[in-house]
């Protein structure tokens, strides 16, 4: 993959991550401080809970904000993959949560972005792999 292709894909990917971590910062807000919004209702009997929806929409969006700063480097590839293969992987095992809050699209949406991330970061390892690996 070629350098200007790769950090496009880094770029395109930091984007993501900032605006799905935001949007869902700002259901996790409406929910667990405005009792309004998706996770009101999940969220009224164990308030509590929503710390782990604002640690993991607050990372993503830290993650979205530094890969968009920082220089391209191969390495991003696999530290990307990683972490939205874990985000895809929650959102699956969490599914019951999107049938809970009645946000269904949200949860084909963002587990489908997540998946469809993973592929082309490993697309770009295994291509520099290729390059990095003398043919006989």
């Amino acid at each position: 993959m070629p350098p200007a292709f790769g950090n496009l894909l880094i770029r395109f990917n930091a984007g993501f991550l900032m605006l799905a971590s935001a949007g869902g910062l700002a259901t996790d807000i409406a929910g667990s401080f405005f009792e309004r919004g998706a996770e009101a209702t999940l969220l009224a009997d164990a308030p509590g809970v929503g710390i782990g929806f604002l640690e993991a929409h607050g990372l993503a969006l830290v993650i979205g904000l530094t890969i968009w700063r920082i220089a391209y480097s191969l390495n991003w590839h696999a530290f990307l993959a990683a972490v939205h293969a874990l985000l895809g992987t929650a959102n699956l095992l969490f599914w019951q949560f999107f049938i809970a809050a009645d946000v269904l699209i949200v949860g084909y949406a963002t587990t489908a972005a997540h998946w469809l991330f993973v592929v082309p970061h490993l697309a770009a390892l295994a291509g520099a792999t290729r390059l990095a690996v003398p043919s006989h």
